[in-house]
């Protein structure tokens, strides 16, 4: 029987002290204390148990205090719109689980929202969580408050591969995309007090995914306080999404930006059409007679941007030219930032609308057109077209010339078009792949996608592409359930076919190899192609290219850079990229990657062999997780390559046609069969880092997906079998078109009629049995006295089958089985009498 407790309650100290405690390790002391309180009940000694809970308890309140003692006294720059409503601010953060912070950049959102949760007492008993969409953000905002709290070790960071957190640090500024990760360990995220979801306006695929998981476990999550920070793009779409949270807006510090409408096409017959280049010429001659300032031009592409800049080269000589895209070099980039002497013209892609701010800018000018990323569901095609941008982007890039006083924009498409364009860009989650988003909904067991609480939902069509290529894959069975494969999956923060990469890799031996490509596939690549100096970047990159595979030209690459890494210095190491037009920064980031998925794989335990893998080991590996990517050259008269002077058009999966992206060494002369590691639509389809391929690979790889159909079943003498023609296909694509196989496991009861009418009827079979000999013989006797009596006398060719089916077991048939049989049958077992053999009417 369970005795009280002794008064007082020993334990209640030890309760009232996990207040004082991080917010990751109540759950588990709780848990603790409650089972030495059963014990305690039982008469059960739990002095030890007690007192090691009582020194976690001591650690985790030391922790905390360390964190409060960490925050220094907080001050507000004054200027900034956001001081001037940090008391109504703090009374919503204080009185609701969900608050939204919408304002425009300028406004110090960024900054000193979690200042202000560290001023009311968050941050202590867990982080402050603040989550930036980009690496490079992420490192500049905790770097920013690091400063402005003048206290490094209360601000840390983490993003893909490097995690920066002291023990004492209460506020950790993080990718969306990490925060998504730790919900693997950490599902109702205890390690965070108040999370600040900051650029939510942006709504990529993981801020979406974010905010529906977060929506699930604010209930579980009474003491969590989430803050959501937006442009001043739609706030009222985030607050309905949780309930009619509260929205507070935060002016910036903006200027008025006169808008300009001066459409490239036009009505008037008399006035011809002007190429987007010319009318970005004519709008920088509007804005010189204006007055002085630095221009900024958004343009959809690098050849857009390369065909402005000789358009304006050709005209304006006093203007320095400066493009801005992602590709550039670290550089580069940062030469926008530079002071100069004469008017800048700043060429960018979308990159300045949102991810970077480029100081000095009086001047807007706006093509109208990004290019924007949709994911085909049903031909896995990335397609990467020129589209017009919503009102919100063209807003937004219209802001960024109202910075330093009254600003100009120029939209080089009418009015009335600005009118007819879509509110607001379709949101990440309806148009990219939701393999990813799918795996981690399987690995953390959230149930159905069509029930979970997305802002926008995909539709079915959507998710099911996503289940078909986690099928694909084998992360699911074919019943949608995870595989021991998609619970590796799930564990590594890469795209799911990086991923199963690795693990067929451990298989074939070349772990090692594919540790490198996949990292590299991971992150941006690092060859620089300089507007200037294009065909000596690409004479230069040559050196590292492998005829057979662009994967082993990423080999080569990096194995060439490690090699120059062992025995030079970090600053000739540099010169050595510079001069072969290698990017240091991304090359030190590749790395740093492989290093980290190294641990990784070491952690899962991933086999590494110490020899070096050969391609088929290497390639066989990528090709688990580039199924749906795989296309064949095909056939042409004589060898001849037809009529294409370009790279020549490939059968790619579903019908689709596709070339070798110019870039590789394979496009001229593609292999017979190839996979690519990514299909592109830029106007055409072109498969982008490609290698040869035997397509008997694919058939070991891809059993789970072939369709096989089968033709001309018949008796095969020589292997003493019914054979039958089997044709095999991936998506569309022939591998095999015509191979004799064994019937009988394809269809074994027709397998077994064939070898009863051809082999023991016809005589097609040369077996060593009496019994059929004896029938034959009598047969040939019967078929005399037909041709005498000149009337039908013999049974039919079915009624014979009837009785040969009669007295053959049903899984005899083939030469083999007939044989076993034979050995164990009666004697006479096949013999026909000759009153079977005659029919009724002789």
């Amino acid at each position: 029987m369970s005795q009280p407790l002794p008064e007082p309650d020993p334990l209640a100290s030890s309760r009232a002290a996990l207040a004082d405690c991080r917010t990751d390790a109540v759950a588990a002391l709780h848990r603790d204390l409650a089972r030495v309180e059963a014990r305690l009940r039982k008469g059960l000694p739990a002095d030890r148990a007690l007192a090691r809970i009582r020194e976690r308890i001591t650690q985790s309140a030391g922790a905390v205090a360390a964190r409060r003692a960490s925050v220094p006294a907080l001050t507000y720059p004054e200027e900034l719109p956001v001081s001037a409503r940090r008391a109504e601010i703090a009374a919503a953060v204080r009185d609701h689980p969900v608050v939204i912070v919408a304002g425009e950049t300028g406004s110090g959102k960024t900054t000193q929202l979690a200042k202000l949760c560290l001023q009311l007492g968050r941050g202590l008993h867990g982080r402050i969580g603040h989550t930036q969409p980009r690496r490079i953000a992420a490192r500049a905002v905790a770097a920013r408050l690091a400063a402005e709290l003048a206290a490094p070790a209360a601000v840390g960071y983490s993003v893909r591969f490097d995690h920066t957190v002291a023990d004492a640090a209460a506020i950790q500024v993080m990718t969306d995309g990490l925060l998504l990760a730790g919900t693997q360990s950490d599902p109702d995220l205890l390690a965070y007090d108040t999370l600040i979801i900051d650029e939510a306006h942006e709504r990529s695929l993981n801020i979406d995914f974010l905010l529906g998981y977060l929506h699930r476990l604010l209930p579980r999550r009474p003491d969590l306080r989430l803050i959501i920070t937006s442009a001043t793009i739609d706030p009222q779409r985030f607050a309905r999404h949780f309930g009619d949270a509260p929205i507070i807006e935060v002016s910036g510090r903006g200027y008025p930006v006169e808008q300009r409408y001066r459409p490239l096409s036009t009505a008037d017959r008399d006035q011809a059409d002007i190429s987007l280049s010319e009318g970005i010429v004519a709008a920088v001659g509007e804005l010189q007679a204006h007055g002085p300032g630095d221009v900024l031009v958004f343009l959809p592409g690098e050849r857009e941007i390369r065909d402005a800049a000789d358009a304006l080269r050709a005209h304006s000589a006093d203007i320095e030219l400066l493009p801005l895209y992602a590709r550039l070099s670290r550089a580069e980039q940062e030469r926008v930032f530079a002071p100069a002497r004469r008017r800048r013209v700043v060429l960018a892609t979308n990159v300045a609308e949102t991810s970077l701010t480029v100081p000095g800018i009086r001047y807007v000018i706006d093509s109208g057109l990004a290019r924007i990323s949709r994911y085909n569901a049903r031909s896995h095609v990335q397609r990467l077209g020129v589209e017009k941008i919503s009102q919100a982007s063209a807003d937004q890039r219209a802001g960024r010339c109202g910075r330093l006083g009254p600003g100009v924009c120029i939209r080089l498409y009418g009015e009335d078009d600005f009118a007819g364009r879509p509110a607001h860009t379709t949101p990440e989650i309806l148009r990219a792949s939701l393999a990813g988003v799918l795996l981690r909904m399987h690995a953390l067991r959230l149930g159905d996608a069509q029930a979970f609480p997305f802002m926008d939902p995909p539709p079915r069509r959507q998710i099911n592409a996503a289940r078909q290529h986690l099928f694909e894959l084998g992360a699911l069975d074919a019943t949608g359930a995870l595989t021991d494969i998609g619970r590796q999956l799930a564990r590594f923060p890469l795209d799911p076919a990086l991923g199963r990469m690795l693990i067929e890799a451990s298989r074939t031996g070349a772990l090692r190899e594919a540790l490198i490509i996949c990292a590299a596939l991971a992150v941006q690549d690092p060859r620089e192609r300089p507007l200037e100096a294009r065909q000596k970047a690409d004479q230069l990159h040559r050196q590292f290219a492998d005829p057979r595979s662009d994967f082993l030209t990423l080999l080569n690459l990096y194995r060439a850079f490690t090699e120059q890494a062992q025995h030079l210095s970090r600053a000739k190491l540099r010169a050595w990229c510079r001069d072969n037009f290698l990017s240091y920064l991304r090359l030190r980031e590749w790395r740093d990657v492989i290093g980290q998925l190294t641990e990784q794989a070491n952690a899962m335990g991933l086999r590494r062999t110490q020899t070096e893998a050969d391609y088929g080991a290497i390639h066989r590996a990528l090709l688990s997780g580039l199924l749906t990517h795989v296309a064949r050259r095909p056939d042409t008269p004589h060898g001849r390559r037809g009529r294409h002077r370009g790279p020549i058009p490939l059968e790619g999966p579903r019908g689709t046609q596709l070339r070798v992206f110019p870039g590789s060494p394979l496009a001229r002369k593609p292999p017979r069969w190839l996979m690519a590691a990514q299909l592109v639509e830029t106007g055409q389809l072109y498969a982008r880092t490609v290698a040869g391929i035997e397509p008997h690979w694919l058939e070991s790889a891809a059993a789970h997906l072939l369709r096989r159909s089968h033709s001309e079943p018949h008796w095969h003498a020589a292997s003493r079998r019914p054979m039958v023609f089997e044709r095999v296909t991936l998506y569309g694509l022939t591998l095999i078109a015509r191979r004799p196989v064994p019937y009988a496991p394809i269809d074994p009861v027709h397998a077994r009629a064939i070898f009863i009418r051809e082999a023991l009827i016809d005589g097609l079979f040369d077996a060593d049995c009496p019994d059929l000999a004896a029938n034959r013989r009598l047969l040939q006797t019967l078929e005399t006295l037909q041709a005498k009596a000149r009337r039908p006398l013999l049974v039919d060719e079915d009624h014979l089958f009837a009785l040969y089916d009669a007295r053959l077991p049903q899984d005899v048939w083939d030469g083999h089985r007939f044989t076993l049989w034979l050995r164990r049958a009666p004697a006479g077992a096949l013999r026909l009498d000759r009153a079977e053999l005659l029919c009724e009417s002789a």
